[in-house]
């Protein structure tokens, strides 16, 4: 990824353009054929010598161009008719956030087999399921997993389409309406580049689609954040359901022998912020002065190249923690039926009230008992249930255990595996 925002690489697709723009105006007969052949064959930069003539005349793609001119010679002329530099930079551009959606839409191919596949392997690892950070009721480790599938099924499909709306180029001339430049050239080149044109550019391509990719971008690096904390949490020692794969030799404090730290998972929550701060930049890139100001300029160059090398990153990450998770079921076992299977509540209140008993008095016996239990070295939501005489009035012995039963909860998993294709 780093590959494809490096100086290089950008003057790649610079000349790339040039080359589908001269093409095209061959193609119509605006320029000689022979020219493009003799620019095609030596058309060429040097991205040092680039920078050295930027340092005198302050204009990047000015550099740029008398650069190739140095290389082509008389055809050289024939580069750049009728464009203005966003011409190339914007077009360009494109081809580098295209290129890097396409890795980005790749590792999470990835990501999506490794959490396919540990949601698989987990389906029926039974654990208590949690809201606001409580126990509530029954649910499995694959089911929690079969979640993060859906959702980032749902970014790749999201990056799809942000592959093709981004996809876009203009070769439209100083202020966007191809003064200079005949609308033709632009259908031409950048359909040879892979591209749509623009629907209606100005002196730019309208920045909505770049504010959109780097939202996109920020939104794909919260639910990697969600993901992340969710293995924070679970890692936590008084609960330890999951943990991060320890290497050996790997330290965890230069004070405390002891420590096994969630790291790898605390970075990901810390580099997603810095996409959502970019998204914010990128949204405020959007309003620029009459066709065009180069206020947007400075800021992509930092939050376009950022964003994309580190949501790679963090989705090669997830990957491999995702993979090498260590999950610990006997855990999850003991953390579930703390205090003698509170979680259990709803299950014995339902079953109360279609006994026949009214949800009113239902609710105050079961509360009670679970709260006479809750927090308890000896908690017994169980037994306190089972030894009430009211309960007894309505439940027998094996209807209460029956109640108990963590299979009740999971009688519709297979369905919702099977919306995911699991």
């Amino acid at each position: 990824m780093g590959e494809l925002w490096t100086d290089t690489y950008k003057m790649k697709t610079w000349l790339q353009v040039e080359i589908a723009v001269s093409s095209a105006q061959a193609e119509l007969g605006y320029i000689p054929k022979a020219a493009v052949e003799d620019i095609k064959a030596k058309a060429n930069f040097d991205p040092a010598r680039v920078l050295e003539i930027e340092a005198e005349v302050r204009h990047d793609v000015i550099a740029f161009l008398t650069n190739v001119n140095e290389y082509v010679g008389e055809a050289g002329r024939y580069i750049h008719l009728g464009l203005t530099s966003s011409d190339v930079l914007d077009t360009g551009l494109a081809l580098q956030l295209v290129a890097s959606l396409s890795l980005i839409l790749a590792q999470m191919e990835d990501l999506t087999q490794a959490i396919r596949y540990k949601a698989q392997e987990h389906r029926y690892t039974v654990m208590v399921g949690r809201s606001h950070g409580i126990h509530a009721e029954p649910i499995t480790f694959g089911f929690k997993l079969a979640g993060w599938l859906a959702e980032v099924l749902r970014h790749r499909d999201r990056l799809v389409r942000l592959r093709r709306d981004i996809g876009v180029g203009k070769i439209s001339g100083a202020v966007g309406t191809y003064a200079n430049v005949d609308p033709r050239i632009e259908a031409i080149a950048t359909q040879n580049l892979g591209l749509e044109p623009d629907t209606a550019s100005t002196q730019i391509i309208s920045r909505d689609r770049h504010g959109d990719f780097i939202s996109q971008l920020a939104l794909l690096g919260a639910s990697i954040e969600r993901f992340a904390v969710e293995i924070r949490n679970l890692q936590r020692t008084d609960v330890l359901e999951v943990e991060e794969f320890f290497a050996k030799g790997q330290k965890g404090s230069s004070a405390m022998p002891h420590k096994r730290n969630p790291i790898r998972s605390e970075r990901l929550t810390g580099m997603a912020r810095i996409i959502r701060g970019h998204a914010v930049a990128a949204l405020e890139n959007v309003a620029l002065w009459h066709e065009r100001d180069i206020s947007h300029s400075s800021a992509e160059r930092v939050i376009l190249s950022d964003s994309c090398i580190i949501i790679h990153f963090m989705l090669k990450e997830l990957t491999d923690v995702v993979k090498h998770l260590q999950v610990y079921p006997e855990n999850m076992k003991r953390n579930m039926n703390i205090y003698g299977g509170v979680i259990f509540s709803q299950r014995v209140l339902l079953t109360l009230v279609e006994k026949g008993m009214s949800r009113e008095d239902a609710y105050a016996i079961v509360q009670r008992c679970a709260h006479e239990a809750w927090n308890k070295p000896q908690g017994d939501f169980h037994g306190l249930i089972s030894q009430d005489s009211a309960v007894q009035q309505y439940l027998s012995d094996p209807e209460i255990e029956s109640c108990f039963d963590p299979q009740h909860h999971l009688q519709h998993l297979d369905e919702i595996y099977q919306r995911l294709c699991i």
